[in-house]
């Protein structure tokens, strides 16, 4: 028995390979080549009968003239010269009533008409010889008087059996080899299975080879285990995110992401508004937190991954906040985050805030109607800013690959600069506003200088894939890149840049932070005594920055021509316009607020009574608190913007409502239009549409508000600022890891060479 089991094992090895190989060469014999000889047989087959026929139409004349003229000596010499066609055997012409009228010498004699019928009928067409095979064909002959005869064509098909003897050969040799391969294939199989799957995997990312013991690692792989492992770490971790969609992401789920697609790297944001503002007042310092989609976005990512975010520190009480090196831990009552304000001049914040960016490049981009302002100061001191930034992100990079996030059009030239320093940092630049087309971003003068520092990024991001269309277009028209429109990136100075599309969102509240919100009714009962109605009375809600971009003056037409058409509703129904001041400075900003207050004055006059203000405007910053309590307390949410990156007020109008009641009007021209889809959306330019849409709203039933807030509150939920951040990190996280083994692999190469 030991003997036997002795040379059981023994011969397992070449069992291995032999079985396989025999089952590959028996598989070929016994079907594959059949059914190979069976095909080429049937082509053949159709072939000749194809020739037949064409052979048949071009004797027919000749045939028939030798019939009318009863002159039978013609088709001897005439079928003998056709026969001379190596393929073609012998030929005989068959009256109709099947009598043998002329046939060549080579025609069997054992074939009759009736039997050559026969054998055309089958389907093989074949009749066997001492020769060999032969194709028999029996094709009718016409005249204008009906049919003369049948002709009988023989095709020898000895070449048809060469040419498939020789397809056998290759076929053999064929599967001979597939069968050597998959004789190995099972060989290693059978190796790793011994050796346990996992083993042969951690050896295979160990750089072992296959054929050598556990344990042996090849040194001139190691340096890339890491990375492979990495890589098959978040390969899976993309297969979860693709079959757990309906989670809903987090802080903490970033957190993880972070920690383990990014490995905690150094997370640095650039920006030019703060998330917390020090100011004085009556010989106080208070806190405020700005109204700005941008700091209601990256704040809570801020907190997720502890990071230092770089801002500009304009509160009359910044400077007395930091410590020596303009640091302050932030949120002051738990710290998470760093933020690291930076000072700048009267001049310079006058040249680069107010002029080329807000001047200039704001209205450029909104296409606003307002014309853009572009003076050579203004670009000194925008060039001369971005630079301070830059160094700033330079001097807080703990490590020479920080992740860099650089918020919006304050600084189009910084990604530039910081990859002059930070060659192997990643570097994103998130564009919060809409991208112009080519010839409306032709009008600004630097449009190169702008394009060349965007492309030191190694993500270029925007709200919209429309948005992303209109860069790379531009990029097309100004500048000499190469654009792979397939994988939405483009190459220029040796470095590539990813463009893509990540609708940015808001914090969905916990449930803990919802149940800490005052109840709805409340909030109703409260607003309502406030503005002095009953508690019946409708409200319509605006907020926004006063912003000529919004659609302030478009909501607020549409609102009186829907008292007009609908007088019914005067004295029950209020629009209440927060709108917190901005860039009063700007000439075009004042001229703006004034034609607001001049036309809530006019409608007022018109529609007001002692006791009932159709419009109520709240010129003032509100705190979050605020700001959702105003969110629960209203009717319908009017968000008429007339070109927009995205407007988080909408989505922050649905987080607030979890009593799934309320009606969003939305205008198509909002980012955000492209995933509300049961909001009311409207194009705000047309006063009719619009009011008509408000009349909507305030008269639709509980039920359908239900249903669109179930649905809006779903949407919002799921793609909230943790999964827009997790999309952006993601990508940044494999193309540092493509960067990372293509930079090792060129080490080896060189160190090979």
């Amino acid at each position: 028995m030991t003997i036997a089991l002795s040379l059981l094992r023994s011969l397992r090895f070449p069992l291995r390979f032999i079985v396989p190989l025999i089952l590959a060469l028996l598989t070929c014999a016994y079907l594959i080549v059949p059914l190979i000889d069976s095909l080429t047989l049937g082509w053949f087959s159709r072939d000749l009968d194809l020739r037949s026929k064409v052979l048949a139409s071009a004797l027919s004349d000749s045939i028939t003239d030798a019939a009318r003229n009863n002159d039978g000596q013609r088709l001897l010499p005439l079928f003998n010269r056709t026969v001379s066609d190596e393929r073609l055997l012998a030929i005989a012409l068959c009256s109709p009533d099947g009598r043998l009228i002329e046939r060549t010498s080579e025609f069997p004699d054992s074939l009759t008409c009736n039997s050559a019928h026969a054998i055309a009928d089958q389907p093989e067409h074949l009749l066997k010889l001492k020769q060999g095979s032969v194709h028999v064909a029996v094709c009718p002959v016409e005249s204008g008087h009906g049919i003369v005869g049948n002709l009988v064509l023989l095709h020898d098909l000895s070449f048809v059996e060469r040419r498939s003897r020789v397809t056998r050969n290759y076929l053999i040799i064929v599967f001979a080899i597939l069968g050597v391969v998959i004789s190995l294939i099972t060989v290693i199989a059978a190796h790793v299975s011994r050796r346990g799957w996992m083993a042969g995997v951690k050896s295979v990312l160990r750089g072992e080879s296959l054929l050598q013991p556990v344990g042996s690692p090849a040194p001139e792989f190691a340096p890339l285990a890491s990375d492979l492992r990495i890589m098959l770490r978040q390969l899976e971790d993309e297969h979860r995110r693709a079959h757990s969609a309906d989670d809903v992401w987090t802080a903490a789920r970033l957190k993880s992401m972070l920690k383990s697609d990014l490995r905690d790297a150094q997370v640095i944001v650039v920006s030019n508004r703060e998330p917390y503002i020090h100011e004085k007042n009556d010989g106080g310092i208070f806190l405020v937190r700005p109204a700005s989609g941008l700091v209601t976005a990256i704040e809570p990512i801020m907190r997720a991954c502890s990071g230092t975010w770089i801002a500009h520190g304009s509160g009359s009480a910044d400077r007395e906040m930091v410590d020596a090196r303009d640091h302050l831990a932030v949120p002051i009552s738990q710290p998470a985050y760093t933020l690291r304000r930076m000072w700048l001049t009267e001049t310079e914040e006058h040249g680069y805030y107010y002029g080329l960016a807000n001047e200039g490049l704001w209205p450029l981009c909104h296409i606003a109607h307002v014309r853009p302002v572009f003076r050579q100061s203004d670009w000194d001191s925008y060039r001369r800013v971005n630079r301070q930034f830059a160094d700033a992100v330079v001097a807080e990079a703990r490590i020479e690959d920080p992740l860099v996030l650089v918020q919006d059009y304050h600084f189009a030239l910084a990604p530039r600069m910081i990859r002059e320093k930070l060659p192997r940092a990643t570097i994103i630049s998130f564009w919060h506003i809409p991208w112009p087309n080519p010839e409306a971003f032709g009008i600004c003068p630097w449009r190169k200088e702008i394009l060349h520092g965007m492309l030191g990024s190694t993500i270029i991001g925007f709200q919209t894939r429309f948005h992303c269309k209109n860069f790379m277009e531009t990029v097309d028209r100004f500048l000499e890149t190469r654009i792979e429109q397939e994988h939405s990136s483009i190459s220029f100075l040796n470095q590539k840049t990813l463009v893509e599309s990540y609708p940015i969102s808001i914090h969905w509240p916990s449930p803990q932070e919802g149940a800490a919100l005052p109840p709805i009714a409340i909030c109703r009962a409260n607003l309502r005594k406030e503005l002095g109605v009953a508690d019946d009375h409708l409200i319509v809600l605006g907020i926004d920055r006063f912003d000529y971009t919004k659609g302030i003056i478009e909501r607020f037409n549409a609102f009186e021509r829907l008292l007009e058409k609908h007088p019914e509703f005067i004295g029950r129904l209020t629009f209440l316009q927060v709108a917190a001041p901005t860039r009063s400075l700007l000439i075009e900003y004042q001229s703006f607020q004034h034609r607001i207050r001049e036309l809530v004055a006019h409608i007022n006059q018109h529609f007001g009574r002692e006791d009932y203000q159709p419009i109520r405007l709240i010129a003032e910053h509100q705190n979050s608190d605020q700001v959702n309590r105003l969110y629960r307390a209203a009717d319908v949410c009017a968000v008429t913007s007339i070109h927009d990156g995205m407007n988080l007020v909408c989505k922050e109008f649905i987080a607030a409502r979890d009593d799934e009641q309320g009606v969003l009007i939305l205008s198509q021209f909002a980012g955000a239009a492209r995933e509300m889809s049961e909001a009311l959306q409207i194009n705000p330019y047309h006063v009719e549409e619009t009011a008509d849409a408000l009349f909507s709203a305030v008269s639709m039933p509980k039920a359908e508000q239900r249903e669109r807030m179930m649905n809006l509150r779903a949407v919002v939920m799921e793609h909230n600022v943790y999964r827009w951040a997790g999309s952006i990190l993601t990508d940044a996280a494999k193309l540092r890891l493509r960067e990372r083994i293509e930079a090792r692999l060129q080490s080896h190469r060189a160190n090979f060479s």
